[in-house]
């Protein structure tokens, strides 16, 4: 390679070494390029060891550091030589910052993944081995993470010396390495033999269970999950139910809110027998549970328990906590059971979704927080599943009409954004009689969000019910809005039918939106006049495809050059940028 080849890299080379943060940076971000000019040979020779020499100290160089070395194997060479990039990851896995150590053990793990058996044996054990016995924690912290990826890979003998060394990682005397342990315990238990298992891991998971350190006995549910899948049913209860039954009462709120969050989850772990026998009478108690985000987490997890069990147990001791929790001081279990409630309406059918839901949907539509309303009506889908449309806009369309103007933006935009929904299964009857004219006031609304998701909807509606229907619905309706006095309608108009314009035939174009975006030309508001120009850059390729290019030189093109003449500027340039598209 010249020397002037050369010269950039060293510039580059030169900027890992300057004062300035956001340039060295810049320099990490740009080292594959580095690498990629260099060559393979000249990258393992050179830019590995220079990187590994001179680990800056800025985390936010370090972060980037570690992640780009994650995706280096093949500038070194390939797997061949991808030990040589567990060197510098070793140094970034034992740095203070837990960002920067998390990234540089997810590098090595990819990068460990890639290696030979010989190369695990020789580089990537030996990095293990050294972080697990660092004197720091933060280098003991970071070894956990590194077992896992590589197990599997590793010899018989290895293996051995592996669950070894994890284990007085389990027992250190750090909370937060037994942290980082308890973490990685349940990926580590996918990789093993069920024997190894049941001797070794599970008194190691007990002890972490019942740590003095909430932190760490928080982490260990998944663990639970882990060695329940590869147990069985009779074991499970012999082995883990005592813990499991502690977690759900455990002292800390956050070891309840962790056991709340995954109940699904164990629940599938442990089996049928039991859920019947154990944990319905421990998810009612979650789902009562004296602190506010223990209740939240286990209202995310009510559909999916109670499909685990029979409807009869669900309409005898869930939902008696269901109809409490509508009715919970907190906000925010509301809006977590909003989101979740309807996903009950198929495990109940719809003679209980009619009798026992419909109230509680009603009760949440009408909740103080928009947020609960909000989460509530983005799911309604699966109720009109069950009960069918009839039922569902008899009973909720009332609530739904009056959310429609409700006093936050966002719950309107929310009810914009499902009306394509509701009017594909309501039918063009009941949309025009219902909710048609709270699509045309939506238009005019004050708020620019509501307006554009408003024209947004009229395209999505016209692609549900036709261009046929938009051509008597609501075409006329908006261009009687470009006669309005006030110019944010007209402005309305203008977005509205080039918007549309995306949906209709040749015939609605030619005969209803090139005429009003020609007239709207001469408007005396120059926004509006941009937006003319802005509109008619758009409809050009709709023309075309609609073999209407006839209309390109009458009556677009005069009129896009009488604007490229305008007194103002903006006007001007975007006619101007109108014609080059339409010569084009």
């Amino acid at each position: 390679m010249a020397d002037q080849d050369l010269y950039p890299i060293a510039v580059l080379i030169d900027e890992l070494k300057h004062d300035d943060v956001a340039l060295r940076l810049a320099a990490i971000r740009r080292i594959s390029t580095i690498a990629l000019a260099l060559g393979a040979e000249r990258t393992r020779d050179e830019l590995i060891p220079f990187l590994d020499e001179s680990i800056d100290d800025e985390d936010e160089v370090l972060l980037a550091l570690a992640e780009e070395l994650g995706g280096f194997v093949d500038f070194v060479g390939g797997p061949v030589f991808g030990h040589l990039l567990l060197a510098p990851l070793e140094t970034l896995a034992a740095v203070e910052e837990t960002v920067v150590r998390d990234k540089a053990v997810d590098s090595a793990a990819k990068i460990g993944a890639v290696l030979s058996q010989r190369q695990i044996e020789d580089f990537y054990i030996p990095m293990v081995n050294r972080l697990s016995k660092g004197d720091w924690f933060t280098s003991r912290t970071s070894a956990c993470g590194l077992y896992a990826p590589v197990y599997h890979l590793a010899s018989a003998k290895t293996q051995d010396d592996l669950r070894a060394l994890f284990a007085t990682l389990c027992k250190d005397e750090t909370p937060m390495v037994r942290r980082a342990a308890a973490t990685n315990l349940a990926k580590l238990v996918k990789k093993l033999t069920k024997p190894h298992v049941v001797g070794e891991i599970y008194p190691l998971f007990s002890a972490l269970a019942q740590d003095e350190q909430d932190s760490v006995r928080l982490l260990t549910v998944e663990g639970l999950i882990a060695i329940a899948e590869i147990l069985t049913p009779e074991e499970t209860k012999s082995m883990l139910l005592t813990i499991l039954r502690s977690m759900c009462v455990d002292k800390s709120w956050r070891v309840r809110y962790m056991i709340a969050e995954k109940f699904v989850a164990v629940a599938k772990a442990v089996g049928g027998d039991i859920v019947k026998e154990e944990l319905i009478h421990a998810f009612v108690q979650v789902l009562k549970d004296n602190e506010a985000e223990v209740r939240t987490a286990a209202s995310t997890q009510a559909p999916g328990f109670s499909a685990m069990i029979d409807k009869e147990t669900v309409l005898r001791d869930i939902m008696p906590c269901i109809r409490d929790l509508v009715a919970d001081s907190s906000q925010h279990v509301r809006a977590a059971l909003a989101t979740e409630i309807s996903g009950l309406s198929p495990i109940l059918g719809k003679e209980h979704t009619i009798e026992h839901l419909l109230p509680l949907f009603l009760t949440l539509l009408k909740d103080e927080a928009s947020e609960v309303r909000l989460n509530i009506i983005s799911k309604l889908d699966k109720v009109n599943t069950v009960i069918g449309i009839d039922l569902l806009s008899q009973s909720l369309l009332p609530a739904i009409v009056e959310l429609a103007e409700d006093k936050q933006w966002r719950v309107r935009l929310a009810i914009i954004e499902n009306i394509p929904l509701l009017a594909s299964q309501l039918g063009v009857k009941f949309f025009d009689e219902k909710l048609g004219p709270l699509c045309m006031a939506w238009l005019g609304d004050c708020v620019y969000s509501i307006r554009e998701a408003a024209v947004a909807n009229l395209r999505k509606l016209t692609e549900v019910f036709g261009y046929e229907w938009a051509k008597g619905s609501i075409i006329p309706k908006v261009l009687e809005m470009g006669k309005h006095s006030n110019y944010l309608y007209r402005m309305t108009t203008i977005f509205a039918v080039t918007t549309l314009a995306h949906a209709v035939n040749g015939e609605v174009l030619k005969d209803l939106i090139v005429p009003t975006i020609t007239h709207l030309a001469s408007d005396p508001i120059p926004n509006i006049r941009f937006n003319v120009a802005k509109s008619m850059e758009q409809l050009v390729p709709l023309l075309k495809k609609a073999g209407l290019a006839g209309l390109l030189n009458d009556p677009l093109k005069p009129a896009l050059l009488k604007l490229s003449e305008d007194g103002d500027m903006d006007v001007r340039y975007f006619a101007q940028h109108a014609l080059t598209a339409l010569a084009a």
